[in-house]
């Protein structure tokens, strides 16, 4: 090969990640990301048997994610004994690797119980946003199964999924503003409604009673407390009646 031939494995890793990162940036919320996350993970990273994602929320760090259910029980380890590299790598924005989960003295609580449930290798990466969002953590059932080269993929492949993930996260933030402030208005259009209606029978009630807007409007509430129904009810009736409502065993 020439310096002026395309390296193979190279152009194929491009063309890896470039299909990584469109699937991830297509996804419409923050937990459809969070499984194309973990699913790319353990097909785009060598020696990877299984991936789970740290996510803080609040004050608490939970998996929402898993792609096998051991990785939830190892993910809750880290949480449970207060130690992992996940946790570290959530706190010092960075990435940690164990190569080895039995014998690693930075967890001793942690490693031991991981490697008992038959994790031994262990490549946590910070997912940055603003601010740390979370960790991926890729596992492994063999020591020493992360090699340079994974290292690298992995550090690339992370940095893609906190972009994506923190893009998804604005969005569903923006789509929930969005759903209140839709919300806050139909609640105005529909007072704006009522007090239309409200206001008609008080007219009606003003014109044929001879009676001021205050009068009205009072009449118009006791009659509501008298019934049980909502004011607008009462005012609507009147629109379309003429009169107020009563109950039916109630005559002239």
């Amino acid at each position: 090969m020439t310096g002026t031939e395309p390296d193979p494995g190279r152009s194929d890793l491009a063309a890896s990640f470039a299909e990584i990162s469109r699937a991830l940036y297509s996804a419409h919320t923050v937990q459809e990301t969070l499984h194309r996350i973990v699913a790319f993970s353990v097909g785009a990273i060598e020696g990877c048997s299984g991936a789970g994602i740290s996510f803080v929320q609040g004050d608490q760090i939970v998996t929402p994610v898993w792609t096998e259910q051991r990785v939830l029980e190892v993910d809750t380890m880290q949480y449970t004994t207060g130690q992992g590299p996940c946790l570290d790598a959530i706190a010092h924005g960075a990435s940690f690797y164990a190569q080895d989960l039995l014998t690693d003295p930075r967890w001793p609580d942690f490693g031991p119980r991981a490697a008992q449930a038959g994790m031994r290798s262990l490549l946590s990466f910070c997912l940055f946003g603003e601010t740390p969002l979370g960790a991926l953590n890729l596992y492994a059932q063999l020591p020493s199964a992360f090699g340079a080269t994974d290292r690298a993929k992995g550090v690339i492949f992370a940095t893609h999924a906190g972009v994506a993930l923190a893009a998804a996260q604005d969005v569903e933030d923006a789509t929930q503003a969005l759903a209140v402030e839709i919300e806050r208005l139909d609640n105005l259009h529909g007072a704006l409604a009522s007090r239309q209606v409200i206001g008609r029978a008080e007219g009606i009630l003003m014109q044929r009673e001879l009676l001021t807007a205050d009068q009205a409007f009072d009449l118009l509430r006791r009659a509501s407390q008298h019934l049980n129904i909502k004011l607008r009810e009462v005012a609507q009736h009147v629109v379309d009646t003429g009169d107020l409502p009563r109950r039916p065993d109630e005559h002239d």
